[in-house]
């Protein structure tokens, strides 16, 4: 009789089994007809995904799960709509909370530093691979997708398939975060005032030469003269030829260590960063932090830094509206969409999604965009084979201070927002290609037209000179809130630019020199250069670099028909 009840009972758990999986299919075919499309795959194949994400996750079934991201239209679709998705196809509650980066940043810095598993994945910049890779604090991903995470790996992941895959490699050559989303900071221009003929007759009559998209500093800043004090108005409406916000805040920060010493020219050369000088102005010793200074071969307050400060605050005053210096970033980004800019060096296309909006003033009445982005213009002191600007890749991250199971279950939630099932769709909201199946799906070809060049710049090769903070930075917590407190004072005016330089030079050695002290980095942890003279180390070839006799060379323009032509042809 026991035996009997006890073969019951199986059969009972077995029938239960069954209809649950059958119900988790069903949910699945629900999404994948209703919400997943456009997809790369098939919707057989996009069944076939879901299929192992349901067995995959049979052992974690009921089991509350907490994750975190920055706010952006990305993330808030995979909060409110994909973390849905996944209970209802795996059974696994995510929890997905939207915070500020900042925030994020904080809470990430409270695990490492507490141990308590405050959260079980972060998306986190890929900025941090240098702290990630030498603190050890996070789960390597190579090694546990080949072991541990192995029965939760998905077989169709495709790794060679994310477009920030460099980014987020550690000086070992493992992968230690996961891109879920990626942006560039692109230049940003009216192409219905540039292309005016009018516009270009009273331009070329000015300068000499044709109004295009600026490919060095010295024509942007000829074209934000000309639209400020010659145009003044367009359609009767004040017009300003440049935009950006100076307001002493932590948004302050990113505006600098997003590359903007890189667009300069101020690093060495070297894709994804420069190398032994990085764009933050610090040099390494093979993968050993050495200084930021000067006067320990670093470039944080040499000529060609102090050169990129002096002219965003003389741009800033001169050329933007008069509320941009008390804005911060937040403030100032939906600026451009108002209708009164003309142009912007410093544009994410994070914003692309907010910019083609039916209705607003930069958009025809077909839907199609009175402006374009383009490449940005390079800084006196840049070379070829330099980065030419950043690009931020939000990227999953496990902590090892995250129990197993619990890793585990997050690792399936993290691969569901990135798998070829779920990504397309979420490129078509969120504008944040992470794979290159996605950015070249015909989907993409179509939709292309009123998306102002994003397509055509992720498609183009000149998409790999802009990449995010890479692996010479050895802390970002810790060293980027120095960047907004001195420029800070650069741009508040309470410090000229090379003071303010100096004292962040001197900041971050500071700090590096406490890693040193600390040596809880191992073997890539800093190890300071001696201080020498400033004139030795300007006088060596690369970074740090002598100040140039003419930091305004001659102005070039191209025209933007003949780029987007260029790049199309190149990627063919």
């Amino acid at each position: 009789m026991r035996r009997q009840l006890l073969a019951s009972v199986g059969f009972a758990a077995m029938i239960c089994a069954s209809s649950s999986a059958f119900a988790d299919m069903e949910a699945a075919k629900k999404w994948v007809s209703d919400e997943f499309q456009p997809s790369t795959l098939s919707q057989e194949e996009q069944m076939k995904e879901m299929d192992w994400f349901i067995k995959a996750a049979e052992p974690f079934k009921g089991m509350e799960i907490k994750v975190v991201s920055e706010t952006i239209a990305t993330h808030e679709y995979e909060a409110k709509v994909l973390a849905k998705a996944f209970t209802e196809i795996t059974g696994i509650k995510v929890t997905h909370d939207l915070i500020g980066e900042g925030d994020v940043v904080e809470k990430l810095q409270t695990q490492m530093q507490s141990g308590e598993n405050i959260y079980d994945a972060y998306i986190n910049d890929s900025d941090l691979i240098g702290t990630h890779a030498r603190y050890q604090q996070v789960r390597n991903l190579t090694d546990w997708m080949a072991n541990e995470g192995k029965d939760v790996t998905l077989p169709t992941l495709d790794i060679e398939d994310f477009i920030g895959k460099s980014f987020t490699t550690g000086p070992d050559g493992k992968l230690y975060q996961l891109p879920d989303q990626q942006f560039a900071n692109l230049y940003w221009f009216r192409y219905d005032w540039f292309t005016n003929p009018d516009i270009k007759a009273q331009f070329k009559a000015k300068y000499g030469y044709e109004l295009g998209v600026p490919v060095n500093w010295s024509a942007y800043e000829d074209i934000a003269e000309f639209f400020t004090n010659d145009v003044k108005e367009i359609n009767g409406e004040k017009v300003y030829g440049h935009m950006d916000y100076g307001k002493k805040d932590p948004s302050l920060g990113w505006r600098f260590t997003d590359a903007w010493l890189s667009m300069a020219g101020a690093g060495d050369k070297g894709i994804p960063n420069g190398l032994p000088v990085d764009e933050w102005g610090i040099r390494v010793n093979g993968c050993s932090p050495a200084g930021s200074s000067v006067e320990r071969g670093g470039a944080t307050d040499g000529p060609a830094a102090v050169y990129s400060i002096t002219k965003y605050i003389e741009w800033l005053k001169k050329y933007a509206p008069a509320e941009a210096p008390g804005m911060v970033f937040s403030e100032a980004g939906p600026v451009p969409a108002q209708g009164s800019v003309a142009q912007q060096i410093f544009w994410y296309t994070a914003f692309t999604a907010d910019m083609v909006k039916d209705g607003i003033p930069v958009v025809n009445a077909d839907g199609t965009p009175k402006w374009r982005m383009a490449p940005s213009p390079k800084g006196a002191y840049w070379e070829e084979g330099m980065k030419l600007g950043y690009q931020d890749a939000g990227s999953w991250t496990l902590m090892k201070s995250t129990p197993e199971d619990r890793a585990k279950a997050a690792w399936l939630y993290a691969q569901f927002t990135v798998a070829k099932t779920t990504s397309l769709k979420k490129s078509h909201v969120g504008l944040t290609f992470v794979r290159d199946s996605d950015v070249r799906d015909a989907s993409f070809t179509e939709r292309a037209p009123k998306l102002g060049g994003l397509v055509e710049f992720y498609r183009s090769p000149a998409r790999v000179q802009w990449t995010p903070t890479g692996t010479n930075v050895p802390d970002y917590p810790k060293l980027a809130q120095l960047w907004w407190q001195n420029i800070g004072d650069a741009s508040s005016g309470a410090k000229t630019p090379q003071e303010a330089m100096t004292a962040l030079a001197a900041a971050q050695d500071k700090v590096l020199k406490r890693l040193e002290r600390a040596g809880v980095q191992g073997e890539c942890g800093p190890k300071l250069n001696e201080v020498k003279d400033r004139d030795y180390w300007l006088n060596q070839p690369g970074a740090p670099k002598a100040k140039l006799a003419n930091e305004k060379p001659t102005p070039v323009t191209v025209d933007y028909d003949e780029l987007i032509k260029s790049w199309a042809d190149a990627s063919k």
